[in-house]
């Protein structure tokens, strides 16, 4: 069982930490009886009995707006039950109910008929605007989600792939018409995979698919609950193998809707049944291109080591060396300086609260990475990423107020409860404005991705009730430390910068500096785009923790060489540059955010394209604080360094 539930925990989904992840969970599993971690606990099945079928939402890669399965008329259960969903699952549209679907373990079934509705113009209206915009419907078995499987040959040799949910219908025309005609899928063949153990014939659920056909259904008579079908029977051995008579929609039309279920064993143990799912055809790709950027970013590395380390080491020298004033004054570079560089820059008050919330941003990336190499956020946990994330982002505004009020303090600022309220407010008002604003266009489409008022409570509850008061805490106990003195002392009367070449101007520097950290991370932003935006799984947290340490490393080298070529110039004002210097970073992944709209995706609505753009506002506004900050303490080091290794009369 050990072993087993081992193997459970650390599968494909973590596959790049698997050997550290086996060890710590085995030391959590060692004295227990059983450990399971949370939502992923396996659940056996004896034959014949009841299996819980349940839809989730209507989705869509060309409208990106989320719909509840009843919001159409398919077939309903006598009542119809919402199932508790996370945080994450709210936020994310995620509306799981039960369906009508009636499966038993082991039991096969053939043509079951669930029910039929004649379409009136509004009804027909609705399912035709569903078939144009290509969505899908979703279902959950045993926390399954249900795939359509497609044959492909990939290299000479056939593969399956799989597509999560089946498209609700089809565009089509009849032969020898050019009308385009709308096509209902009404019958669905079901296939429940199952690992079924020997000694006890117990079975667990291990896949999840569908074919689904349109089928004009026909039958004679009157109907009826009794009611035989002439086009699926299977009395008659007649079965539905094909769409060749499809299911039109139009008003006044009678849908029938049928389905079959087949139970077939399956090898694949319940430990493994998720990698199927998570199988990615790119995966040579997706190796070459993180090897690569790796690659590039240690030999930067060496070369800015080495080139640094002899530049300083001989300035520090000669600095040193300076013996009369005659050479003190003939003196050149960034020692030249040392009476400014630690001169109060301006706004310092809004420089602090976007470094406190930086570390607030850089905290939960981390501590997210961390929990998802475990595999307690993996795609088994639906929600669960964007929950840790949240609840991480408010448990870290302790970090933010420490953050914040310390450097608020070594400015010689007295007023840290001021900063620790603009710490706590700015970032997340900023957030939460384009948010309400996204939410009131969803809220206008009727989707069930607009967040409900009770869910609208509880993020208003964990910014206010949570995270404010953290901030103050860490604010408090940040501006209590002592504070660390400058290395030196700073000039009453501020020197004057001289005139800069065209390739040290602020924005030409800035600009530039930001191209190196998006270049180390933009092949793996394609991977979690995709995974957005197309709907598809993302679980190679490996990798992206390799991405992130490689976007620290730049963003900090960067900052540094651009930074020591500033004070050589004798330009001091480096506080701001260098938090844009590394933050503008954020430009360069919304515009490559942009290029992707324009050739990845087939939003074609404004409402959509709206969404896009705002939720990407977002995600680049929190990666401009992050990278920002990463540059400012990389500098702020480096500075504090070798201004204290030189000796100043």
């Amino acid at each position: 069982m050990a072993m087993e539930l081992l193997r459970r925990s650390s599968s494909r989904i973590s596959e790049s930490s698997g050997s550290a992840i086996a060890l710590i969970l085995l030391l959590f599993i060692h004295g227990a009886h059983s450990f399971y971690l949370p939502g992923v606990a396996p659940q056996d099945f004896e034959k014949g009995d009841e299996l819980k079928v349940k839809v989730n939402k209507l989705t869509s890669i060309k409208t990106q707006l989320p719909y509840s399965y009843y919001s159409l008329p398919f077939i309903r259960p006598k009542k119809i039950v919402d199932s508790t969903e996370n945080l994450g699952e709210v936020l994310r549209g995620d509306r799981i109910e039960n369906a009508p679907y009636t499966f038993k373990m082991r039991e096969a079934q053939m043509c079951n008929i669930l029910g039929r509705v004649t379409l009136d113009a509004k009804t027909a209206k609705a399912f035709k605007e569903k078939i144009d915009d290509e969505y899908r419907v979703n279902m959950i078995l045993d926390n399954l989600p249900l795939v359509v499987p497609i044959e492909r040959v990939d290299q000479g040799s056939p593969s399956v792939v799989y597509q999560l949910g089946y498209h609700v219908g089809l565009k089509g025309q009849y032969e020898g018409s050019k009308e385009q005609k709308f096509f209902m899928h009404n019958h669905l063949s079901f296939i429940v995979r199952y690992h079924r153990d020997v000694q006890t014939d117990a079975a667990r659920i291990v896949g999840f698919e569908v074919k689904p056909y349109s089928v004009k259904h026909e039958y004679e008579g009157e109907w009826s609950e009794k009611t035989r079908l002439t086009t699926c029977d299977p009395h008659t051995k007649r079965l539905v193998v094909s769409s060749a008579t499809p299911q039109e929609v139009e008003q006044k039309k009678e849908i029938i809707f049928t389905y079959d279920v087949d139970f077939q064993e399956s090898e694949v143990k319940w430990a493994s049944r998720w990698d199927s799912y998570l199988l990615m055809s790119d995966n040579q790709i997706h190796w070459f291109s993180i090897v690569n950027s790796l690659m590039i970013v240690l030999f930067l590395s060496g070369m800015v080591a080495m080139i640094m380390l002899r530049t300083l080491y001989r300035d520090i020298s000669r600095y040193n060396e300076l013996e009369t004033q005659e050479e003190a004054q003939e003196e050149t570079g960034w020692k030249l300086v040392h009476g400014d560089v630690f001169r109060l820059p301006t706004n310092s008050d809004l420089l602090c609260v976007y470094v406190g919330t930086g570390v607030q941003c850089l905290g939960m990336v981390f501590v997210t990475m961390i929990f998802a190499m475990l595999g307690f956020l993996s795609p088994s946990n639906r929600g669960g990423l964007m929950t840790a994330m949240l609840l991480l982002w408010v448990f870290m505004g302790l970090f933010a107020g420490y953050a914040s009020s310390r450097l608020y303090k070594m400015f010689k600022g007295t007023e840290w409860k001021r900063i620790a309220f603009r710490t706590a407010f700015l970032f997340p008002a900023v957030v939460s404005a384009i948010f309400f604003v996204l939410n009131a266009l969803i809220w206008g489409q009727k989707s069930s991705g607009a967040v409900p008022f009770g869910t609208m409570f509880a993020l208003i509850f964990l910014w206010f009730g949570i995270s404010v008061p953290l901030v103050f805490v860490g604010g408090y106990i940040g501006f209590k430390k002592p504070a660390v003195d400058d290395p030196v002392k700073t000039n009453k009367i501020p020197r004057q910068i001289p005139e800069q070449a065209w390739y040290m101007n602020p924005v030409f520097s800035i600009l530039i500096g930001g191209i190196l950290p998006f270049g180390a991370v933009f092949i793996e932003l394609f991977f979690i785009l995709t995974s957005i935006w197309l709907n598809q799984f993302y679980y190679i947290f490996g990798f992206l923790f390799l991405v992130f340490v490689i976007l620290i490393v730049t963003c900090a080298e960067i900052t540094i060489v651009l930074c020591y070529f500033q004070l050589c110039s004798e330009d001091y004002l480096w506080w701001w540059r260098s938090y844009l210097t590394s933050g503008s970073s954020a430009l360069y992944l919304f515009l490559y955010a942009t290029f992707y709209f324009f050739t990845k995706l087939q939003i074609t609505k404004m409402v959509s394209a709206m969404l896009y753009f705002g939720y990407m506002l977002i995600a680049s506004y929190a990666f401009f604080v992050l990278t920002g900050t990463i540059g400012f303490y990389a500098c702020l080091w480096f500075t504090r360094l070798i201004y204290s290794s030189v000796k100043i009369d």
